[in-house]
């Protein structure tokens, strides 16, 4: 018996050591691994921006494969020059809370100026000294995140001024085969929502600005002519529509305060919407942001065999309980629901978070015949696009025409989407 063992523990180590060895993403593809728009601009040697004076839209998400930070990347070249950087909603160290005012700041001997301060877009003065706009924005593929009205503004500034505007592409986290919900309607622009599109896009924010340039989008006004701008958008490469950022081999670098992870950005895809009405908890005030969802008398075990029973792709709900150490419900221990994500290309994170909704107006049919305040609505709209979704809900229409009203415009959507999708 002693024989056997002392033969056979080898193979036993060898199947051991492979397991325990499980080849990294980029180690199984060679060299063929994600690169960033960024990291292609620097293996060009900055070539297309050679000689230039630059003004740089950006923030502590925006790095190179390795980790290093795309300002520290532009101050270290001598190809051209950084004379000054700009700075989405929550500023350049991504920490200022959601809506709040952020100052103009300066990182080393180069001034940055906020777009979520004083004002949303860049003045005359602000682009005088520069000879082109580089973007390099890590943005999450949700239609009312700000960052996509950043760049809008940006390159509307750029087109009334004549710069020439540099997109350096990053992968959407999302994933690029991923489109679900409605699409924006005309009217319901806002800072949370400026161009019509689903409110899971499936796009990059290269393909996006593409599409709203060659759309005509910079100009909401119809009866003007629309504006364009010199748009150059420096691809990723080797980047696939099927991957999701665990795909990708990058490291995930905080985007906004409650943004610390990829699941966070599924989370948000699910329950951000709900989180402008306050109807229940979503997991803000905890560790683990859009990924908490409930209220102290939240009935979390029929919600959650409610849902699970419909064997949807891509999340399951845990129930559980959770205490908020800030925000809605701040020390008080709630009923409520684990999310834990599955990466899935089948996942609808959109049509999940209406039918959770669905599922929670069942178990609490009174939550949406409370009064919400005027504000709360208009965000609400703002967030969605539309103002159908809300009075549906309030009116207590069935599931079916909910959730028929949440996917308005996702196929014309889709095929349009076809003309600007940069990668296969």
């Amino acid at each position: 018996m002693k024989k056997i063992l002392i033969l056979f523990l080898p193979f036993v180590f060898v199947i051991w050591t492979e397991q325990c060895s499980v080849p990294t993403y980029s180690q199984l593809t060679n060299n063929n691994y994600v690169k960033t728009g960024l990291d292609v601009l620097i293996e060009k040697n900055f070539e297309p921006l050679k000689g230039k004076k630059i003004a740089f839209l950006t923030n502590f998400a925006g790095r190179t494969r390795d980790g290093k930070s795309s300002v520290e990347v532009f101050q270290n070249t001598n190809v051209c020059q950084l004379i000054k950087i700009f700075t989405p909603e929550h500023g350049f160290y991504t920490t200022v809370p959601a809506g709040e005012h952020v100052s103009d700041d300066k990182i080393g001997n180069t001034s940055v100026v906020s777009l979520y301060g004083s004002k949303r877009k860049p003045s005359v003065s602000d682009l005088s000294d520069c000879d082109a706009v580089v973007i390099d924005i890590q943005d999450i593929g949700i239609r009312s995140y700000t960052y996509i009205s950043s760049v809008y503004k940006m390159l509307e500034a750029c087109a009334e001024n004549n710069k020439q505007v540099f997109i350096l592409d990053r992968p959407n986290p999302l994933g690029g085969l991923i489109v679900d919900g409605n699409v924006l309607e005309k009217g319901k622009e806002s800072f949370i929502g400026i161009i019509p599109v689903t409110y899971i896009h499936g796009c990059t924010i290269g393909e996006l600005t593409n599409m709203l340039n060659e759309e005509g989008w910079l100009s909401q006004d119809s009866t003007v002519q629309p504006k364009k701008c010199n748009l150059t958008i420096i691809k990723t490469e080797n980047w696939k529509r099927w991957m999701q950022w665990e795909d990708t081999g990058l490291r995930w670098f905080p985007t906004s305060p409650h943004i610390q992870s990829p699941d966070a950005v599924r989370g948000a895809a699910v329950l951000g919407i709900w989180g402008e009405l306050s109807l229940f908890s979503i997991g803000i005030g905890t560790t683990l942001p859009f990924q908490y969802c409930g209220a102290p008398d939240f009935k979390s075990l029929e919600i959650a065999n409610e849902i699970n029973s419909q064997n949807l792709y891509g999340v399951n709900l845990y129930p559980t309980k959770y205490r908020p150490f800030y925000g809605m419900y701040n020390g008080k221990d709630c009923e409520g629901l684990l999310l834990k994500f599955t990466p899935n290309n089948l996942f609808m994170p959109y049509r999940f978070g209406i039918k959770l909704a669905l599922a929670i107006r069942k178990y609490h049919p009174n939550i949406f015949k409370k009064s919400f305040s005027s504000q709360a609505q208009s965000m609400f709209i703002k967030a969605t696009g539309t103002d159908e979704l809300l009075r549906a809900f309030m009116e207590n229409k069935s599931d079916d025409e909910i959730i028929s009203i949440s996917q308005n415009g996702l196929d014309n959507f889709i095929s349009l989407r076809k003309k600007y999708l940069l990668y296969e």
